[in-house]
């Protein structure tokens, strides 16, 4: 039987180290197939951006969407004191902002926690099932709800049969005692995990399976988050430079991976580490050396550990390309680059990656009247 709140409208929190905005709108999305609904603009989730929104929301909003973002201890709780959800939403537990807790994740995690310990007590959580860190979340005292999306582990939201497409993904979930199909116009596994937490609170909240699929195969995308750009010779542009982390970095990998033809990562820095810098930016680049791309570009000199960790990992010296300014990037980029390549840019929001992402599509832009 579908499930209700028992009492008042849905305010809806997302937090987590990843996907917090894309969750956010997948949610939205849904909603407002049925109603009103008042969402987070862009990515405003500052505890100040919360106590704005709360004079902006009135009776018409059926429902309240929200991003709990969140840059040191306290924060979260701060968000929760101006507006108190009844459902929350943990996408995972990563390394962004992990400088702030002197590189270790389980003050990272407790943070996180504030969402749980500050949420209305009786409130309903959705979980990753899948990642690891969460386990260090501080679920014991709460006396709510707690359901769990997955892929690969036991979960509330299990989604199956995951496959590619050439612009997003299709998979299938079990609700109800069937078997639906559902469609993202969005490239990348971890964007099922962001729609599986919308279909989790949906289904919550008694929305039927059809507007679920509405939802999410219209749901307003980010911009710069895996935003994908086809330019002249067969050249595709993956622009996923709005932010950085570690985890961030190997799911935009993934994508990457997913594509024919020569692939090509250019990465800037990943800021806010700490202590944790040298071993997160060598992390990924361990993970590029077991993916077999054919070029890494970085961009700074943190950047430049992924590299580093690359080479160390067995990937090729001589195809891996450090620079520290965006022109000799831009320079190295053109004499590498061949037809049917796919590049990834990525970086964290300050390096401004985005300027790479608009350089390329300028210089691969489809010529008029081909």
């Amino acid at each position: 039987m579908p499930r209700t709140l028992a009492t008042g409208r849905p305010i809806i929190a997302v937090t987590g180290s990843a996907g917090k905005t894309t969750t956010k709108e997948m949610i939205a999305a849904i909603l407002s197939v049925r109603q009103k609904v008042f969402k987070t603009p862009r990515n405003k989730n500052y505890w100040t951006n919360t106590r704005k929104f709360k004079q902006q929301i009135n009776t018409s909003h059926r429902a309240v969407v929200l991003e709990y973002g969140m840059t040191r201890a306290g924060q979260i709780k701060k968000h929760c004191q101006i507006l108190q959800p009844n459902i929350g939403v943990i996408t995972n537990v990563g390394t962004a902002h992990i400088g702030s807790f002197d590189g270790k994740l389980r003050g990272l995690a407790r943070a996180k926690s504030e969402l749980i310990q500050y949420m209305k007590p009786r409130g309903t959580l959705f979980l990753n099932a899948d990642d690891a860190n969460s386990k260090l979340l501080l679920t014991q005292r709460f006396q709510g709800r707690i359901f769990k999306v997955g892929i690969q582990n036991s979960a509330h939201f299990k989604a199956i049969n995951i496959r590619d497409t050439i612009n997003g993904v299709t998979f299938e979930v079990k609700l109800r005692g069937k078997v639906h199909t559902f469609r993202l116009p969005v490239p990348g596994r971890h964007n099922v995990y962001n729609a599986l937490f919308a279909i989790g609170v949906a289904d919550h909240l008694g929305y039927p399976v059809s507007a679920m699929q509405r939802g999410l195969q219209n749901f307003a995308r980010p911009a710069r988050r895996l935003s994908l750009y086809r330019g002249r010779d067969g050249i595709l542009i993956i622009d996923d430079s709005f932010s950085a982390n570690p985890n961030a970095v190997r799911a935009a990998i993934d994508v990457l991976r997913k594509n024919k033809g020569p692939k090509i990562a250019v990465l800037g820095n990943m800021l806010e580490m700490g202590k944790y810098r040298v071993r997160g930016h060598k992390s990924v680049g361990r993970y590029i050396a077991q993916k077999k791309l054919d070029y890494l570009f970085t961009l700074g000199k943190s950047a430049a550990l992924i590299g580093k960790g690359a080479v160390e990992a067995g990937f090729p010296a001589n195809r891996v390309i450090s620079c520290q300014t965006r022109e000799a990037l831009h320079r190295q980029l053109i004499r590498k680059i061949q037809p049917n390549s796919s590049i990834l840019v990525k970086g964290s929001h300050k390096v401004k990656m985005d300027v790479t992402a608009a350089f390329l599509r300028r210089r691969y832009a489809k010529r008029k009247g081909v």
